[in-house]
This record gives C-alpha cells, structure tokens and sequence, in this order.
C-alpha cells in the first residue's frame, strides 16, 4: 500500500474532481481513437490468415447459421445494382455485362471480350442443345441471352436480388417465353427439375458478410455447392466467376481503397480464398480447371471508367455528381487492386460428383 500526499493548501474535494475528468478523457479518447482505427484493422485482418476469435472471445454469440448462409441482404445489392440502369448502360457494353471480360490480343472491343468471357462460361457448362441452364446472380441478363441465342440453351432460369435488373431482363426478352426471372435468393431457390448447367458470374462475392471468421465462411460456401450439386443433373458443371483475395499484402492506399468499396459500392459482401472455395466444393465438385485472369479485370475496369469520363455530364445528369465521384474513384481503385494483386479473378470450371 501506499499513498499521494498533496500540499495541504489544495483542497482534496478539487483532486478527486480533476481525477474523475483526466479518468473520463482518457476514456472518451480512447473509444474515439478505437472507432476510427478498428475497421482499418478488421479490412486488413480480413485478407491474412483469420483469428479465430471464438477461443478469445467465448461469451460471443456467433452469427446463426440461417444469417451465416444469406450473405448480402437484398437492401445491400439493391444499394448497388438498382442504380438506374441507364447511368450503368453509359460505360458498361450494349449486352450489360456487369463483370471482367476476356481479353485477347489489343484489338478486343470491349463487347468482343465480354463475349469471349461469356462463350468461356457457357461453353464449359452447356453440354448440348436444348439444354436447361440456372444462372445465380444474372444481372441484367447477358448470360441468359447469349446462352439461348449462341448455345442452344432451350429453358433457362435466372436469380436475382434487383427488381431493377429483372425489369430489365423481362423488357429485353419479352419474346422469349423459355427465360424465368426470379427475384430470389439462392437460398430460397428450389427447382422442379433439375439443370444441365449452372452459371454463377460475380455474384459469389456477395454470399458472405464481412468479418466472418474461416470456418464460417467456408460452410455458407459449402451450402451453396451443395445446393448447385442438388440442382445439377449427373454430370452437369458449375462455371463460376469470382474476385478473389489476393495474395500481395496490403499497403496503405490499398487499404483505404477497400474500406472506400466496402463501405460505398459493395456493403455487406466479403471475398473469397482460393484455399476458402477448394475446401468448401471438394465434397461435391471436382475442379476441372482454374484461371486468375486479374489483369483482364484491371483492363475491363480500366476501360470501364474511360468510358464513364467520357459520359461525364450525361451521367451527373443521371445520378448527381456524388455518386458520379463515388464510381470513378471505385473503378480506379479496382484497377489498381488487380494490377497490383490485392484482388484476384478467379473463372473456375467445376464438375459435379456423382455418388
């Protein structure tokens, strides 16, 4: 024990008032500091290998499974892609393919590689014709389209979390009784019958929320090819397209960069690990093959915001210019990500087990 003798002349009632207020600042100071630095920390935690928390914080309830498997909420797509689909159609190709292209060679238009991709996809998941495809997260469509008009895809079905890219596929496609447009979640999906092939471009990135720790999100991912397992036919193939962790640590303004696309383009969403989808399809996929094609999507995104500067006014006319702002800085600082392989594009051909 011991103890703090004042100088008789200061009153003990004025120390422990200054006491109380130096103990309140610091406090006060303290969670102010904690705000602004722990999701700076919790975006760089999130691209190394995971903590698993549950061993320093037990009396933490973990996410129940049913929040665990719905990934972004469908307010949080809605943030995004319900954007009027005129401001997307100024930069984005005619056919609105929302995702990296497939480049070849420098003199690719854009609608050119973006077909490529598609042809990539379908021609990996479409066996014959007359086929019966799911498209998981179809946007506004371009899969869908192409795979009846290219590759003889008879009856196709099409997820989607956006009333807007829905109206917009039931406006193009008004002729084509063979296309069903759900606003749905995979979750809540079930079909009649089963599909020769499932397509899933982009879409993967939304089916977990962030901060969730390894484990969890590799059983919401393990759901999900269970569930495209259940829904294929013996023998069918799932093509997906997915942005990826990448494997070059962060530094600052990458950092800054994601927090920006988490927090103003993509909430709700996280990325995968290539280690992360390897673990959760293995029991019911067989990997055919793997690309990372990163610098196709710096290149897609490059032209991408060529495009949109190109439209500068018609698009503040369209959207305000916050929002204008918002767009350009996020497609610069994607085409920074895949250059520098903070992200990765994943296109990956996966072939049902059959048991």
């Amino acid at each position: 024990m011991f103890s703090i003798l004042a100088p008789a002349h200061i009153d003990r009632t004025e120390i422990r008032w200054s006491s109380i207020w130096a103990a309140g600042y610091f406090l006060f100071f303290n969670a102010a500091l904690a705000c602004l630095v722990m999701p700076y920390f919790m975006l760089h935690w999130s691209f190394r290998e995971p903590v698993n928390w549950r061993n320093h914080m037990s009396s933490v309830q973990a996410p129940s499974s049913e929040t665990v498997a719905r990934g972004a909420s469908a307010d949080a797509i809605q943030h995004h892609y319900d954007v009027d689909s005129s401001f997307y159609g100024l930069w984005l190709d005619s056919e609105m393919s929302y995702s990296c292209a497939m480049w070849d060679g420098d003199f690719d238009t854009l609608a050119q590689a973006q077909e490529k991709k598609l042809d990539y996809l379908l021609g990996e998941c479409v066996p014959a014709q007359n086929a019966r495809l799911l498209d998981i997260g179809c946007g506004w469509g371009a899969a869908l389209r192409r795979a009846t008009q290219y590759h003889g895809v008879l009856e196709s079905v099409g997820l989607t979390l956006s009333p807007s890219q829905s109206r917009y596929i039931i406006d193009r496609s008004e002729s084509d009784t063979n296309v069903d447009i759900k606003v749905l979640d995979w979750v809540d999906y079930e079909p009649d019958q089963p599909f020769d092939g499932i397509v899933s471009i982009g879409a993967f990135e939304h089916f977990v929320k962030f901060g969730l720790p390894r484990e969890e999100k590799v059983e919401s991912y393990r759901r999900f090819f269970q569930s495209c397992h259940r829904w294929l036919k013996p023998g069918g193939v799932l093509a997906l397209q997915t942005i990826g962790k990448g494997n070059t640590p962060i530094d600052g303004p990458g950092l800054e960069d994601m927090l920006f696309i988490a927090q103003h383009i993509f909430p709700e969403s996280d990325l995968p690990k290539l280690s992360e989808i390897a673990v959760a399809c293995e029991r019911w996929f067989e990997v055919k093959a793997v690309r990372n094609d990163r610098a196709d999507y710096a290149r897609t995104c490059e032209v991408w915001l060529d495009r949109l500067n190109a439209k500068k006014q018609e698009a503040i006319d369209l959207v305000g210019i916050e929002k204008f702002e918002n767009y350009s800085r996020y497609l610069a600082a994607s085409t920074r990500q895949f250059e520098v392989g903070h992200a990765n594009l994943y296109r990956l051909v996966l072939k049902r087990v059959d048991r």
